[in-house]
């Protein structure tokens, strides 16, 4: 298959730079993104020949930074949009979506496609390691597909995160290193290591391939809609590169003819934690100057207190006409129980961050209640118990005898047929 990886652009000044292992501009410090031959890719995907493809993020291969063929994540991808109208009632919202990457293949989140891209990346610029700085998902899911395709792997992760986000890194053999710190002074001895080894470090200096990885959540939406964007989608942000691409897959569908309408219309809108909310705070000061903060909340996956995209996630926000909220760990708590009783999803923290930010947003009018609305959800429950200890109460205990089991629904005051 044809690549049609350019190189590498500041996101600046606009420099060239070859396709290596770049991430700032020796010009103007900016950071660097993947740069694509969009004529050349008009000419050969078409919605005909994506649909053949196999259900997988590889079916939108020309739009990922690549030069061959994928080395690892062949399963990565293509997960359920599902209509909640469970939830959409409880909301009061017509049309309501829920990208359910907490299925995702193989760590049960969206990090395993900037995952694939990055590694299949850098195993064609010749690394023998790859590594990464995280606050969990990533830290799963560079282990697994390093694991899966023979490549060594060290994580370096603040040491106090959920006990099973370190269980889901240690069990495929990566080397784990726990930092006394939090994310942001992981990241900055990351920066230090990889100067120095030489490591591929996925969101260091491959950083500008893998974050196109995410795009791959952009196209599914679009596709799953009947290639049609939705007028709303809301996004979790941790640094806030998620949000960004999901916009950039949208224009450049647009830019290819592959979605319906004159326009990008579609308004993005920002969910961050109460408790380390800096790009939520620069929407709502009207600046997009990002103040750092220290991190304090249950939601550690997006515990990212200086976010490297967060100026851009600002640009993307605004520049939508959309907007920013963020939830306290008590409304994390109440969005994860109203996800899973309404729709039957476990979403990890995030997941209730951005529905809780959600809410929030269609109550105050800022989301319509009669447009087309999706919710990304990126991560599994199972990977956040610990947030959830002691919120949902004790469960009943009886012995097994049908008169305990009477008594017991009798107290509850439900009411049932008996047969006769």
């Amino acid at each position: 298959m044809s690549s049609y990886l350019k190189g590498l652009k500041c996101r600046e000044c606009g420099k060239d730079y070859p396709k290596e292992a770049l991430h700032v501009c020796e010009l103007c410090f900016g950071p660097l993104e993947v740069n694509y031959e969009y004529e050349g890719i008009k000419k050969v995907l078409t919605r005909e020949v994506i649909e053949k493809r196999p259900p997988n993020m590889w079916r939108y291969r020309e739009l990922l930074p690549i030069d061959g063929d994928p080395s690892v994540g062949a399963q990565v991808g293509f997960t359920p949009l599902i209509r909640a109208h469970n939830l959409g009632r409880v909301l009061g919202v017509k049309e309501l979506y829920l990208k359910n990457d907490a299925v995702n293949f193989p760590t049960l989140s969206f990090k395993d496609r900037v995952v694939s891209v990055a590694i299949s990346r850098a195993r064609e610029m010749g690394f023998k390691i790859i590594a990464c700085a995280s606050t969990g998902n990533l830290a799963n899911s560079v282990a697994a597909n390093a694991a899966a395709c023979g490549m060594e792997s060290y994580v370096f992760i603040p040491y106090d995160l959920e006990h099973s986000k370190i269980l889901g890194t240690q069990i495929y053999g990566a080397n784990v290193v726990g930092i006394r710190g939090t994310y942001d002074e992981v990241n900055r001895l990351c920066s230090e290591v990889a100067g120095k080894y030489g490591w591929a470090f996925v969101n260091i200096n491959i950083r500008p391939y893998y974050a196109e990885g995410s795009k791959t959540f952009g196209y599914e939406i679009a596709e799953q809609l009947g290639w049609k964007l939705p007028k709303h989608i809301v996004v979790p942000m941790a640094g806030g590169s998620l949000i960004t691409k999901i916009s950039k897959a949208f224009n450049e569908f647009h830019k290819l003819g592959l979605v319906d309408g004159d326009r990008v219309d579609t308004r993005i809108y920002g969910a961050q934690a109460a408790g380390c909310s800096p790009i939520v705070n620069a929407v709502k000061e009207g600046t997009e100057l990002i103040r750092p903060v220290r991190p304090n909340t249950i939601a550690k996956s997006l515990a990212i207190g200086n976010p490297a995209d967060g100026y851009y996630s600002v640009k993307t926000i605004t520049g939508s006409g959309g907007w920013a909220e963020n939830v306290t760990d008590e409304e994390i708590i109440s969005a994860m129980k109203l996800l899973a009783e309404t729709e039957g999803v476990f979403a990890e923290t995030a997941g209730g961050v951005t529905l809780g930010s959600a809410k929030k947003l269609i109550e105050q009018g800022r989301i319509p209640k009669d447009e087309s609305i999706v919710i990304c959800i990126t991560g599994n429950g199972l990977k956040t118990q610990e947030a959830l200890h002691g919120k949902l109460g004790e469960i009943d205990v009886i012995n097994s005898k049908l008169a305990e089991f009477d008594e017991l629904v009798n107290a509850n005051g439900k009411v049932y047929a008996v047969k006769a």
